[in-house]
C-alpha cells in the first residue's frame, strides 16, 4: 500500500486512528526509556545494579555531592554553556540574517561553512582544535589550550551552526509586509530591524539559545581534549569518575542534568513555543 494510501486510511477510520495511537505510543516509550532506566537506578540501594532492586534511596545524589569534582564540573560547565551561548547566538543570528536577506557572491558556500561543524565529529574537532592550540600558543607566547577561554572559544564553534540553523529556518517562514508596512511609513532600515524583525525573530533566537547551551553544556568529545586541571567540565568529571568506579553515582549526575535540560525546555517552550520554530 502506498504510504499516502497508509495515511489517509490512518487518518479517516477508526481502527487506523488506534493503530496510530499505538505507534506514537510505542514511540515515546522507545525515546523516553533510557531515560526513565537512568533515573530510576540512580535510587537504586545496592551498588552492582540488579533488578528489582531490594530497597529505594536518596545515598547516591549524596555521595555526587560529596565529591567536589563534579561541582567543580557543574560550575565549569554552565560556565562554558553560558558563555559560548552568549557570544555564538548573536554571531549565528548575524550570519543568518545576512544568509536570508542578503545578496553576495558565495553566499551558499559561506551558508555550508557555518553548518559544516555540525558534521564533523567531536572527536575530530576536539584533535584539530588542540593541534591548533598548541601552534597559536607557540605563535603568541601565551596559554591556550587548557584554559576556560580556550573552551568557550571552542563551544563557540558548537552554537554558531545551531543558531544559523534555527534562525534561517525563522526567518524563511516570516512574512515580509510588516517590515515592508513599516518601511513605506517612514521607518529606517534600524527601526524596522529593532520594531519589526527582531520580534519576529525572537521565536529562532530563543530556540537557538537553548539548544546552544545544551549543546555545550552536555558536550564530551570536544571538551575532553581541551580541558585543564581543576577546568574540568560536568561530562568529563563523569568519564573519569567511571574509569575507576561503577555505580549509581553516574546515574544520580545524569538525572541533574536531565533535570536541569528539561526544566530549560519547559521554561523555553513556555514563552516560545519551540514546535513551531524546531
Amino acid at each position: 500500500m502506498p504510504a499516502s494510501l497508509l495515511a489517509n486510511w490512518m487518518e479517516r477510520s477508526s481502527s487506523g486512528r488506534i493503530l496510530m495511537r499505538i505507534l506514537v505510543l510505542i514511540a515515546y516509550l522507545i525515546i523516553f526509556a533510557p531515560v526513565s532506566m537512568i533515573v530510576a537506578t540512580s535510587f537504586f540501594s545496592q551498588e552492582i545494579v540488579s533488578f528489582p532492586p531490594p530497597a529505594l534511596t536518596w545515598h547516591w545524589y549524596a555521595n555526587a555531592w560529596d565529591r567536589p569534582e563534579f561541582l567543580r564540573g557543574l560550575i565549569t560547565s554552565l560556565q562554558v554553556a553560558l558563555l559560548a551561548a552568549a557570544v555564538g547566538v548573536p554571531i549565528g543570528t548575524a550570519a543568518a540574517l545576512a544568509i536570508v536577506r542578503g545578496e553576495f557572491p558565495g553566499k551558499q558556500v559561506i551558508s555550508a561553512l557555518l553548518l559544516a561543524p555540525l558534521a564533523v565529529p567531536g572527536v575530530v574537532a576536539g584533535s584539530g582544535l588542540y593541534m591548533f592550540y598548541v601552534l597559536a600558543e607557540n605563535a603568541l607566547d601565551r596559554d591556550i589550550k587548557a584554559t576556560t577561554e580556550g573552551l568557550v572559544a571552542a563551544h563557540v564553534m558548537l552554537t554558531i551552526p545551531w543558531t544559523v540553523r534555527l534562525v534561517v529556518a525563522s526567518l524563511q517562514g516570516l512574512d515580509r509586509a510588516a517590515e515592508e508596512a513599516a518601511a513605506n511609513l517612514g521607518a529606517g532600515p534600524l527601526t524596522v530591524f529593532r520594531r519589526i524583525t527582531l520580534p519576529m525573530m525572537r521565536p529562532g533566537i530563543v530556540a537557538a539559545a537553548m539548544f546552544s547551551f545544551i549543546q555545550s553544556f552536555e558536550n564530551l568529545d570536544l571538551s575532553l581534549l581541551l580541558v585543564g586541571p581543576g577546568r574540568i567540565t560536568l561530562p568529563v568529571a563523569m568519564l573519569n569518575y567511571l574509569e575507576f568506579r561503577i555505580d549509581p553515582t553516574l546515574a544520580a549526575v545524569a538525572t541533574v542534568q536531565i533535570v536541569i535540560v528539561g526544566v530549560l525546555m519547559v521554561v523555553t517552550d513556555r514563552f516560545v513555543k519551540l514546535s513551531r520554530v524546531v
